[in-house]
C-alpha cells in the first residue's frame, strides 16, 4: 500500500522562488505541494484551509512576516511543523524564528536534498537545524540581552536619530538616552554608535 504523501504549503513573497520550490518538492517521492501563498496573512487563510503536514515559511513577507505569521497559526494549531526557509541569517532572525516555535531553519541557498530532508525530518517529528544556524542561535543566547528600551533606542540611532531626537521621541531626558546608549554599546560589544548600527543590522535587530 502506498503511503500517504507529505502535504506542504509554501509560503513566500517571490514567484519564482515558490515555483522553484514547489517544482523541487513536488519531484521529490512522497512530497505534495498542496498550497502556495505569498503573504503571512495568506499563509495563515491557506493554513486553516489545506492542513497541510508541514509550512515552508519564508521571514519577510508584505502585511504580515513569518515570524507573527507562525505565532498566528500556532494559537490554532499548536502542534503545527514549521520550516522557516529564508535569506536572512541574521542571530536575531534565527532566534526570533524558532522562539515563536518553527522547527526548522534553511537559507534560501540549502540544496535540493537537504530541502527535502529536512521536510521529511520535520514531518516525522525531528527538527532539523543546520550547524551554522545552531551556532549563530547559541552566540544569540549566550550574548548580554538588551532591554525593550534599548531595543528602542538602538531602533531609532539606525534611522540616524541623534540624542535630542531620541529623546523627544521616546519623551525621556538626553541623559537617560545616553546611559541607553552606553549600555547598548556595551552588550554588543562595541565602541561608538556607527558600530552598534553595524552589529544591529548584521545581526537582524533592525532593518533599514
Amino acid at each position: 500500500m502506498c503511503e500517504t504523501p507529505i502535504r506542504v504549503l509554501i509560503a513566500d513573497d517571490h514567484p519564482v522562488v515558490r515555483s522553484g520550490l514547489a517544482m523541487i518538492l513536488q519531484q521529490a517521492a512522497g512530497i505534495d505541494v498542496v498550497a502556495e501563498a505569498s503573504t503571512g496573512l495568506e499563509a495563515i487563510s491557506l493554513f486553516c484551509q489545506h492542513q497541510p503536514d508541514v509550512v515552508l515559511m519564508d521571514l519577510k513577507m508584505p502585511q504580515m512576516g513569518g515570524v507573527d505569521a507562525i505565532a498566528s497559526i500556532r494559537q490554532v494549531y499548536p502542534n503545527v511543523r514549521i520550516i522557516i526557509l529564508t535569506t536572512y541569517d541574521g542571530d536575531e532572525d534565527i532566534y526570533r524564528g524558532l522562539s515563536v516555535g518553527a522547527r526548522g531553519y534553511l537559507l534560501k541557498n540549502v540544496t535540493r536534498q537537504e530541502l527535502i530532508e529536512a521536510v521529511q525530518r520535520v514531518h516525522a517529528g525531528q527538527r532539523y537545524i543546520p550547524f551554522e544556524v545552531g551556532a549563530r542561535l547559541a552566540e544569540r543566547m549566550s550574548s548580554p540581552q538588551l532591554t525593550p528600551r534599548e531595543r528602542e533606542v538602538l531602533l531609532l540611532l539606525t534611522e540616524g536619530k541623534s540624542n535630542g531626537d531620541i529623546a523627544a521621541a521616546l519623551m525621556v531626558s538626553e541623559g537617560t538616552v545616553k546611559f541607553h546608549v552606553n549600555g547598548i554599546l556595551r552588550k554588543l560589544n562595541v565602541s561608538d554608535r556607527t558600530q552598534a548600527v553595524l552589529v544591529a543590522l548584521k545581526r537582524g535587530i533592525a532593518n533599514l
